[in-house]
Parts: structure tokens; C-alpha cells; sequence
């Protein structure tokens, strides 16, 4: 090989390769998801998310206590009521499952940030995001109702609130409600980028939110559309979206580096339950080296240009980052 240009050259040693590194993932950069369920002391395991559990408020807090140990700055929290109705009225009872979790590791751990998914699915019989009006989400109604749902997990004492539902409008009418309720200060983390994909289905299973009839491709985006993801994202900023998210992550990896290159406020990426899902099952299988496989994809995603991840690997990665 002739000439002076050797790239291998800072590729060498551990160390080399460590100074000139271009992209890193910390501990700072994740957050955990969780599941909230009534009772005590339970902690059921989710069969198609190993090492996922749906967990009581008591076993919540223990996990919390957990995860700031490992260095995690935050965690977000999903709900699953003991009763679910048309309207999903769960979601903003002031004694709600959400609610009582909120205030119990906010208690515990006031300095981990808690973030709150506002959704109706997990609340609702038929497993929508919203009321149904003719077969379909109605939007309107819904929005006023994620409304109430923010304003009930802001006077639980939550961080933040994440609306996931992908109405039309709803983020707008949630800083409207939280500014009009005296909670100007706290940030909206919006999933301005959901698809309408298949890499849910361990999700659904851990938060028992199938849909009963139809889909949710009416409200979720096409999987085919990044132009329009670009325009989903600008109208959640001009309606006042502290952070955006992209969810998925691992397959929309384009999509995130396009909203980089637009935008400089933080940028989310969820790696959902069927990523999660399927590195646990060819690792158990022993097809593939899980702890290497799962630090390539989160580092893939940083690289794409997400500030932070959503994760079920997270307690393992920051483990290993440690």
C-alpha cells in the first residue's frame, strides 16, 4: 500500500480508539419505561418482554430507588387501572394508578425525574387512544380529555408529561391547560413521530391495551411517510413541544436523522417492546451476543441523532456504561 493516509492507524488500541470516538452513550441519555398496576407487592413478569414486569406502586418505588443508583436521570410511567370504560375515565382519577405512582416516587426519589404517558389506550375497553364516535377516534373529544389526563399527573407532582395518542392539536391544548393550571414550568415530551407498527405487540401485552376491533393506522402515521414526520414535528414545536420523539427507533433511524438536521431541540428516540423483544430471544437462543447487539443499537440511534433514549434496556446498559 503505498501513500501516507492509514486509518487503521487510530483503530490499534483500546485507547486509540477511545480518544477519537465520535458518538457516546451515558447513563444521562436513557430513561426506563415502567408499568403500574394495582396491589402490592406484585411484579408479574411480561412473557414476550423478558425481564419487563408489570409492577405495584410498593415495587414501583423499589425500582426507582434502583434506577437512580444506576446513574438514569428518569422514567416514564404507563398505567394499567383495575376498571377500564368507553372513555378510559382512569386516566385522570386523582386516585388513579398513574397518580398514586407519581406521588409515591416522587416521595421516595424527588430528584428522579418522572415523566408520564398520556394515553388513553391503557384505560379504555376497546383499546383506543381516544372515544369513539362512528367506528372511529374522534379527536376533539379526545384531546379534551388528554387534557384533564395531563392536568391530573401535573397535580400528582409529575416532571413531565408525554402525550403519545398522536391527535391532532394535543399538545397545543395541553400547554394551554398546564399554563392556564399554574404548571407553566413543565416541559411536554411529545411522541410528535409515532408509526402505526408492528413492533408494539410486547407493549400491548404488558400494558393489556390491544385494540378490540379495527386498528390505529387513522391516527398512528403510515410507516412509509418521513416527509410528513417532518411536518408532524414542526407543528408539535410551534405548539409548544419541549422534546420530540421518534417511536420507533431501530427501523426509523432516517426519520431521526432528518429531524436533527431541522430542528436543535431535544430529540427522543423510543427502542420499543418488539426491538427490546427480539434481542432477548435471539440472545437466549445464543444466535447472537445480546449485551453487544444491545449497546450497538442504542449507540445507533445516538449516532442518528437522538439525545435521548426511551428503553427497556436501560438498568442493563447503564450497567455495563458503568
Amino acid at each position: 500500500m503505498t501513500g501516507s493516509i492509514r486509518p487503521r492507524r487510530l483503530r490499534r488500541t483500546e485507547s486509540l480508539r477511545r480518544m477519537v470516538r465520535e458518538t457516546r452513550l451515558t447513563p444521562d441519555d436513557l430513561i426506563y419505561p415502567l408499568f403500574a398496576v394495582p396491589g402490592e407487592g406484585v411484579r408479574n413478569e411480561v412473557v414476550s418482554m423478558p425481564g419487563v414486569y408489570q409492577l405495584s406502586v410498593d415495587q414501583i418505588v423499589k425500582e426507582c430507588t434502583e434506577v437512580r443508583g444506576l446513574g438514569i436521570p428518569a422514567v416514564i410511567l404507563f398505567g394499567i387501572p383495575t376498571e377500564k370504560d368507553a372513555t378510559g375515565s382512569g386516566a385522570w382519577a386523582e386516585d388513579g394508578i398513574i397518580q398514586q405512582a407519581v406521588r409515591a416516587v416522587k416521595a421516595a426519589e424527588p430528584d428522579l425525574t418522572v415523566i408520564t404517558d398520556v394515553c388513553l389506550c391503557e384505560y379504555t375497553d376497546h383499546g383506543h387512544c381516544g372515544v369513539i364516535e362512528d367506528g372511529d377516534v374522534a379527536n376533539d373529544a379526545t384531546v379534551d380529555l388528554l387534557v384533564k389526563e395531563a392536568l391530573s399527573h401535573a397535580r400528582a407532582g409529575a416532571d413531565m408529561v408525554a402525550p403519545s395518542d398522536m391527535m391532532d392539536g394535543r399538545v397545543a391544548a395541553i400547554r394551554a391547560g398546564l399554563d392556564g393550571n399554574g404548571f407553566d414550568h413543565l416541559p411536554v415530551m411529545s411522541y410528535s413521530t409515532k408509526f402505526a407498527s408492528a413492533y408494539y405487540g410486547p407493549f400491548r401485552d404488558a400494558a393489556e391495551s390491544v385494540p378490540q376491533f379495527g386498528d390505529r393506522r387513522s391516527y398512528q402515521m403510515d410507516p412509509a411517510n418521513a416527509r410528513e414526520a417532518v411536518r408532524e414535528t414542526m407543528l408539535d414545536l410551534e405548539e409548544g413541544a419541549d422534546i420530540v420523539m421518534v417511536k420507533p427507533a431501530l427501523a426509523y433511524l432516517d426519520v431521526l436523522a432528518a429531524l436533527r438536521e431541522i430542528s436543535d431541540v431535544p430529540l427522543a428516540a423510543y427502542n420499543v417492546s418488539g426491538e427490546y423483544a427480539m434481542v432477548k430471544a435471539a440472545a437466549r437462543a445464543g444466535w447472537i451476543d445480546g449485551e453487544r447487539v444491545m449497546m450497538e443499537t442504542l449507540l445507533s440511534m445516538r449516532r442518528a441523532g437522538a439525545d435521548l433514549i426511551l428503553t427497556y434496556h436501560a438498568k442493563e446498559a447503564a450497567r455495563l456504561l458503568a
